[in-house]
């Protein structure tokens, strides 16, 4: 994630060792990087912010090629940076796309990269403004994502008493991950979860305008970007672990590895869903899943105090997020 000066205080990270990178960051970039912590930087305008963030994916972290193919690894990274201006509450305004290749690489496969990366622009309605090309040993796509929020909703802003809901299903994309992993390929819908995961971009904007607090969007995975929404609004947050809506290939995965599917699904990453607080009083559920097309769930409440508390079955789990440095 990159994210421009906006003018404010940098906002606290939850635990893990690519955050105690990034917070070494901010020390050392002191007012240089004011604003930095959220989902995008934000730039105030005239009727609200705009809204920018860069994501990258490479070759052997983020992406197999041997479990995905070249418009899929294009797609599955524009629809990732895309995901943080849904979680802003942003309508996108364009794309640039900076490509890594191997030297021996076919000029055709490039193509494929981007012919998946317009695709995901174009799902929702942004264009490819420009970006970069270059070689190195392996593959990696860096998108930048520029958009506009007349009401911005950064992970700081939940309150004691509020509700905590999250958007569509969970725990797909690990579901796939696990199977590739086995030797065994995918269920197709977990495959889709994986390989061309949807933005939320309509349900972003619907939240945003319906009083959402603090949002994010849940790439690490609930159980890392729960405590990141919680350290960036000084509260704490219970997370009901048995309420979460699952993919459907989430049980069979979670039985062959012997964990509650709960929790195989909230230590996953890469959902791409949105995780939000609203105040207690909302009761849009309905009328989100109508206009947006997808599950809004109730998943657990905010209080007063720090960190997050993970409930399955009445007792207290300890769980862990996705990281990089792992």
């Amino acid at each position: 994630m990159t994210h421009p000066t906006r003018g404010a205080e940098s906002l606290a990270l939850g635990s893990g060792p690519e955050f105690d990178r990034i917070r070494k960051i901010i020390q050392e970039l002191g007012a240089r990087g004011a604003g930095l912590g959220d989902d995008c930087g934000l730039i105030p305008t005239a009727d609200g912010s705009l809204a920018l963030s860069t994501d990258v994916s490479v070759e052997g972290v983020h992406f197999r090629l041997d479990w995905i193919g070249f418009p899929d690894v294009g797609w599955r990274a524009t629809a990732a940076a895309l995901s943080d201006l849904a979680a802003e509450g942003a309508s996108p305004l364009g794309v640039l796309c900076a490509v890594t290749m191997p030297a021996h690489a076919a000029e055709s496969q490039l193509i494929d990269v981007m012919s998946g990366a317009g695709a995901a622009a174009a799902s929702v309605g942004a264009p490819v403004l420009g970006g970069d090309l270059s070689s190195g040993r392996g593959w990696s796509v860096a998108v930048t994502v520029i958009g506009r929020a007349p009401r911005p909703v950064t992970r700081a802003g939940s309150q004691p008493g509020d509700h905590l809901w999250v958007t569509g299903t969970l725990g797909g994309s690990r579901a796939a991950l696990e199977a590739w992993r086995r030797g065994e390929p995918p269920d197709p819908e977990s495959l889709k979860r994986y390989a061309h995961p949807e933005p939320r971009i309509t349900a972003g904007r619907w939240l945003a305008e319906h009083g959402a607090r603090a949002m994010i969007d849940l790439s690490d995975g609930l159980a890392g970007d729960a405590r990141h929404l919680a350290a960036a609004s000084a509260v704490a947050i219970d997370v009901e672990l048995n309420a979460l809506p699952l993919d459907a290939g989430v049980c069979r995965e979670a039985g062959r590895l012997g964990v509650p599917a709960a929790q195989f699904a909230a230590e996953g990453g890469e959902d791409f869903e949105l995780l939000t607080t609203l105040p207690s009083s909302f009761d849009g559920a309905a009328d989100f899943s109508r206009e947006c097309g997808i599950p809004l769930t109730r998943i657990g409440t905010v209080r007063a105090g720090s960190d997050v508390r993970f409930l399955h079955d009445g007792v207290t789990l300890i769980l862990q997020g996705f990281s990089h440095f792992g």
